[in-house]
């Protein structure tokens, strides 16, 4: 049964090895603003939006590289001007990139924060030039720098005040251990369709009709375990299903499947085969 199609991705949670660094560099590069911080967790949104991002601080923790867990969490800004602003203060501000790519189905900036997080900023192309050629259409080309920043006309810059609202977690791409049976949770399972399939090494599955909510692969996972609690990591990835009676139904198939889903308030946790934690909560 597949999931339900207003299903979309919601806050991403992570640990860092120290938190005003951690902040410092996802408010003044990323533009992200602190929505509430107690404890050593502190809560990120964009725009006076919804709630995008959470870290714990785990002080002196060390990267995550090599395991299974985050490969990068997705920005996903309502406009292509947004992104071409962000690219400017990106230009502008000297921030380090990592990539910049045309996915023909969106344009994405990459980026990774001081603990190794894999970060992306992406505006979607319209949606009637991809939708249902997903697996014919997405792919990775050079980003066409000069027509993006064109956007913003003559002088190719404007003021960066953070994230627009409306800003959202668009997808969530994970390093696995496998892709079977990552494959055979996230679609047999949850019910994600599969858009795109790369063989033994990565798979992309979305719910209705997105070019994708989550990835996978296994490119850079050369441990095919969970980072140690002490390292800097993906903690939890949260799904937001529509209503409680959608939550229901995914969980009685997690019970189908011995996946052992566990309460927690009104959400439910799980746990996937690469020893990733997944939050499922509904819209609120």
């Amino acid at each position: 049964m597949a999931i339900a199609p207003e299903t979309r991705m919601g806050p991403v949670e992570l640990s860092v090895a120290d938190l005003e660094r951690s902040l410092d560099y996802y408010r003044t590069l990323i533009g992200l603003e602190v929505l509430a911080r107690e404890n050593g967790t502190a809560r990120l949104g964009g725009g006076g939006g919804s709630e995008l991002l959470v870290l714990d601080e785990q002080s002196g923790a060390e990267p995550s590289d090599g395991y299974t867990g985050l490969f990068h969490f997705a920005l996903l800004v309502p406009e292509r001007a947004d992104l071409a602003r962000w690219l400017a203060h990106g230009i502008r501000d000297r921030v380090p990139l990592t990539g910049l790519s045309d996915h023909y189905v969106s344009e994405a900036i990459y980026l990774r924060d001081p603990d190794h997080h894999g970060i992306e900023i992406y505006a979607d192309r319209p949606r009637e030039l991809w939708e249902g050629q997903v697996g014919r259409r997405m792919t990775t080309l050079p980003l066409d720098v000069d027509d993006l920043v064109g956007e913003l006309g003559e002088s190719g810059s404007e003021p960066f005040d953070g994230l627009p609202g409306g800003t959202v977690i668009g997808h969530v791409h994970l390093k696995a251990a496998e892709i079977p049976p990552t494959t055979a949770f996230y679609r047999d399972v949850l019910g994600f369709e599969v858009t795109v399939e790369a063989g033994s090494q990565a798979v992309f599955l979305a719910a209705g009709g997105y070019h994708h909510h989550l990835g996978a692969n296994v490119w850079e996972t050369r441990r095919r375990e969970p980072a140690p609690p002490t390292s800097a990591r993906l903690l939890e990835v949260t799904i937001v299903l529509p209503d409680a009676a959608e939550r229901d139904r995914v969980v009685a198939r997690l019970d189908a499947a011995g996946a052992a889903p566990e309460s927690a308030g009104d959400a439910v946790r799980v746990v996937d085969p690469s020893g990733i934690a997944l939050r499922l909560d509904v819209q609120r």
